[in-house]
């Protein structure tokens, strides 16, 4: 068995991992692996994981190109400094107004603009993307802690695609976990 710590593993390189089983690596992030395990699906795996057994290493030859070193810039810019993107509202919610009726006839109800409420949704993403990028690069916590922070981050995602329907555009959207 290699030195999986210091071995970067190319896609294709087969591993089976203590807790999810035998997979594949399908895709190499800066810090970490995309997995596919047969019975869990697609798992994210810190490079620096050693308590996986390479069941087959194919060579890494992906190199990193200007896009990826560009999404890098913006992800570190993003993760810490307060400046956001500009996240267009759909435009059949412009100057809309949301309107929250109780029940209860006696009781009021609330109008909130749209745009109010798209601007607080907008400021819960940012903040999930700045937690994310905090958690990934903590050297406090271990590669597993990781993992298992991102999968509730991912779910907190799926839990807020009700609201994709405010977005202008599909890559603003939240993004929970793949079916499998």
């Amino acid at each position: 068995m290699t030195d999986t710590a210091t071995q970067i593993l190319g896609i294709g390189s087969r591993v089976s991992h203590p807790a999810f089983g035998q997979g594949v690596i399908i895709r190499i992030n800066k810090v970490a692996y995309d997995v596919c395990f047969m019975t869990y699906g697609i798992k994210m795996v810190g490079k620096e994981y050693s308590n996986w057994e390479v069941i087959e290493a194919i060579p890494a030859t992906q190199t990193v190109s200007f896009t990826e070193a560009e999404k890098s810039l913006m992800k570190i810019l993003r993760a810490w400094s307060d400046i956001s993107d500009t996240v267009d509202l759909g435009d059949k919610w412009v100057d809309g107004m949301l309107i929250i009726k109780p029940k209860d006839p006696d009781m009021k109800s609330k109008e909130i603009p749209i745009d109010t409420f798209f601007h607080k949704i907008v400021m819960v993403r940012d903040r999930l993307r700045v937690m994310e990028q905090r958690i990934n690069s903590s050297k406090v916590l271990s590669d597993e802690e990781k993992v298992n922070l991102q999968q509730y981050i991912t779910r907190i995602y799926g839990s807020l695609t009700t609201f994709n329907v405010l977005f202008k555009y599909r890559d603003d959207h939240f993004v929970g976990e793949k079916s499998r």
